[in-house]
């Protein structure tokens, strides 16, 4: 990873629009359930130029604030538009928009196996990639439950939480709004966003922000120096966390066959629509 380079000038090919339209997803794996902004960022191909800026925040500010406007007014719609949204849908429909979810990843794996193998690839990272899945798969199935409870909201508790959501976007799989989801605040948190309460909003901005500019660094290191195994370490994670939120058993109760046919019509459009992104880019460069 080049940090010489301005990541506008690596990056020419996206089109605002289509930078913009990213932010959205990314955005929506600030509020939705099972959804990692990070592991969208990366299968987008956002990852690793975010996590270069943030590490570097002060190398060619200008041009690299100018090309991530339109991610971050994409990702402040997304978290809007879903937060507004999430609570009706999700609590009507939630089988069925997870299908499209779950779609939309599948159709940028290809993109990002592509990406994975930039640099080449080895024996090690396929293996890799299968014991992170392994792992991840398990850690995300098991590992949040150990945040089961309700907590008391508060200004640190709502710090811990944007701490959570910098998780999210650091470590590409990680989904904060499942765990914020199990201590029982998240239904005030999208309260909170929906309504532009600051006294929630501010401390987890505060706890993000904290989060973010604490790691960054850290993680630009492993980019430098582990480029093909860190990215089949996302690979890995991201199919792991993409089965996660596969809808199964009960998400069925009282489904009929209209609604199974929903449910494969948007795992279809979401494919189509990851599928297309991914391509979008390819006609740019």
């Amino acid at each position: 990873m080049t940090k010489h380079h301005s990541i506008s000038d690596q990056h020419t090919h996206d089109s605002w629009f289509l930078r913009f339209i990213k932010g959205i997803f990314i955005g929506s794996g600030f509020i939705v359930p099972g959804i990692s902004g990070g592991a969208l960022a990366a299968v987008f191909n956002l990852y690793e130029p975010i996590i270069r800026f943030l590490a570097n925040i002060t190398h060619d500010f200008i041009n690299n604030v100018i090309f991530f406007i339109p991610v971050g007014l994409g990702g402040l719609t997304g978290l809007v538009l879903f937060s507004w949204g999430v609570s009706f849908f999700l609590s009507n429909y939630a089988t069925i928009v997870l299908w499209f979810f779950v779609g939309a990843i599948v159709g940028t794996l290809p993109a990002l196996w592509k990406q994975a193998g930039a640099e080449g690839r080895t024996q090690r990272d396929l293996l890799i990639a299968l014991i992170t899945f392994i792992l991840g798969f398990l850690l995300l199935r098991f590992g949040a439950t150990l945040f089961s409870g309700s907590v008391d909201a508060n200004f640190f508790t709502w710090m811990l939480c944007g701490f959570l959501i910098a998780l999210g976007i650091l470590v590409p799989g990680l989904s904060p709004s499942n765990f914020i989801l199990y201590m029982g605040l998240y239904e005030q948190m999208s309260d909170g966003f929906k309504t532009l309460d600051f006294s929630v909003i501010i401390p987890i901005a505060i706890g993000g922000i904290i989060t973010i500019f604490g790691l960054a660094k850290f993680f630009e290191k492993i980019f430098e120096r582990y480029y093909s195994p860190f990215f089949h370490f996302i690979f890995g994670i991201v199919i792991a966390s993409t089965l996660m939120i596969v809808p199964t058993g009960e998400a069925y109760a009282g489904f009929g066959l209209i609604q199974y046919l929903l449910c494969f019509v948007m795992l279809v459009l979401g494919a189509a629509v990851g599928w297309w992104m991914t391509n979008l880019e390819e006609s740019y460069k």
